[in-house]
């Protein structure tokens, strides 16, 4: 068991890390394409935080048009964090599900879509019972024109959600930092060959986004 941190740790503060990378399986376990680059061409990248990566990967494994999943940490100071370093609060990193898709067959702005529906944002440093800092709501854009899709759909959502009596969005939209790939037992933990019965703490409002969404110039 780790003490959960609800306050961010600072960078002077934070866990020295290691150079080495995590090793990673070569292959996605349930849709059998690469989890580490290089990806097939013409293929995209949206990074999310929406509490245990366990559930929140296997929700966009099932989205129609994405080409591989993993999950990572982000959002930190720690270079190549272990599990247990991002549970102890000492990270500053979130679980988050890198999604690789193919934007001909699903956009990003579906994408956002399933990341809103999947879970409620408006938490701060929780997801239901799972508690800490790795665990608070996060869009990491890659570019300025994710950005402005993810503050648009923010937005839209917001209104869904004052009107059902929530309170204020706190998902963090920031640019992407590097990504860091979890343990191999972490990459799709709840594949059906792996753990489908295993715990997922996702939850979502049972509100759904506005699609359509287009971002202000």
């Amino acid at each position: 068991m780790f003490f959960a941190k609800t306050t961010m740790v600072s960078p002077e503060k934070a866990l020295p890390g290691r150079a080495e990378p995590m090793p990673v399986p070569a292959r996605h376990e349930v849709l059998d394409a690469p989890l580490a680059p290089p990806y097939p061409d013409g293929a995209e990248i949206a990074e999310v935080a929406l509490g245990c990566f366990w559930g929140a990967e296997r929700v966009f494994w099932q989205t129609p048009g994405v080409i591989s999943t993993s999950v990572g940490y982000e959002g930190g100071y720690t270079p190549n964090p272990t599990y247990e370093e991002v549970c102890s609060g000492r990270t500053g990193h979130t679980e988050t599900v890198r999604v690789v898709y193919d934007p001909a067959k699903v956009s990003y702005e579906e994408l956002l879509r399933v990341f809103w529906e999947s879970h409620d944002p408006t938490q701060g440093m929780r997801q239901g019972n799972d508690v800490g800092t790795q665990y608070r709501s996060a869009i990491f854009y890659r570019d300025d024109a994710q950005r402005k899709q993810a503050e648009a759909s923010r937005d839209a959502f917001q209104q869904v959600l004052t009107k059902a009596g929530y309170g204020t969005i706190t998902t963090e939209v920031t640019k992407a930092t590097d990504f860091y790939f979890a343990e191999d037992y972490h990459q799709q933990y709840l594949a059906p060959t792996k753990n489908p019965n295993g715990y997922c703490g996702l939850g979502g409002t049972g509100l759904s986004c506005p699609t359509g969404i287009t971002a202000a110039e």
